[in-house]
């Protein structure tokens, strides 16, 4: 697939989650069934000793060019199924190592960041983690460390490193799989276009907060006047599951708009 990169206009980065909610109304259970076996298989992977976590970071790259070749199909009218997380390691070999070498990467890059929130917060964070999982502590207790300033101020670094570690990778997957680039390359290539459509992206994520931010308010004030509060986490989870789904559904749209229509995979560039 030829590509061009292009700098789409701001306005477009609220066109982006419309696109992709209309996108998911047309197959709500495919793109819902599509999530929740990733969700699944993240979880398995989990319970692996050691690399497991790694491994759970790693495939993100996957979930997110899956993903894409789903929401492409859908477009085009084909089908929607869990097979398209492996379809794009299918073919030639070498694209297949250059994508295996992203999620790698993008693993490593990860844990890396984690690891250094949990210096930041001078070990808070860690050890939050740990009284969680284990359930040695009272409710007060992770309520008491969750409000440290340590884990505040690990948190806040762990979501702006996270967020500097998708730029690159948030459109080098794609770049691999349609364009037949290299992993340096489509790195460099994603990173450029994320600059050149930062306002379009700036408009995108603060279309994501204002709609988390309403269906939160919103659900709270009805659920109250219902005499229901106790249904907010459930609420809660299912706008989260909804989101998160929709979300996967919108990086197609973000691809077309910076490089052009997706399509087959192009030939290997060699």
């Amino acid at each position: 697939m030829p590509l061009s990169l292009k700098t789409p206009h701001p306005a477009r980065g609220a066109q982006w989650v419309r696109d992709a909610f209309r996108l998911f109304a047309k197959r709500p259970m495919a793109f819902a069934g599509l999530f929740f076996v990733f969700l699944f298989v993240a979880l398995l992977i989990g319970l692996v000793p050691v690399v497991g976590p790694l491994l759970q970071m790693a495939m993100l790259p996957m979930l997110s060019l899956g993903f894409m070749v789903a929401s492409a199909s859908a477009l085009q009218g084909g089908p929607v199924h869990p097979g398209q997380f492996v379809e794009p390691l299918g073919g030639d070999a070498q694209r297949r190592g250059r994508l295996l070498a992203l999620c790698l990467a993008y693993g490593v890059g990860a844990i890396g960041v984690l690891l250094l929130a949990n210096v930041v917060s001078g070990g808070q964070l860690g050890e939050l983690q740990r009284l969680v999982g284990t359930g040695e502590a009272s409710q007060p207790e992770i309520d008491a460390m969750a409000a440290d300033r340590g884990v505040f101020v690990g948190t806040v670094f762990a979501l702006l490193a996270a967020g500097l570690l998708s730029v690159p990778f948030w459109h080098a997957p794609a770049l691999v799989y349609w364009g037949g680039q290299g992993v340096a390359q489509s790195l460099f290539s994603s990173t450029l276009a994320v600059w050149r459509a930062k306002g379009a992206f700036l408009v995108y994520a603060l279309a994501w907060f204002g709609m988390a931010a309403a269906s939160g308010l919103i659900t709270a004030l009805l659920l109250g006047l219902l005499g229901a509060p106790q249904l907010v986490g459930l609420m809660a989870l299912v706008f989260g599951l909804m989101f998160s789904t929709a979300f996967y559904v919108s990086l197609v749209f973000s691809f077309h708009d910076c490089f052009g229509q997706a399509g087959t995979p192009a030939p290997d560039a060699g």
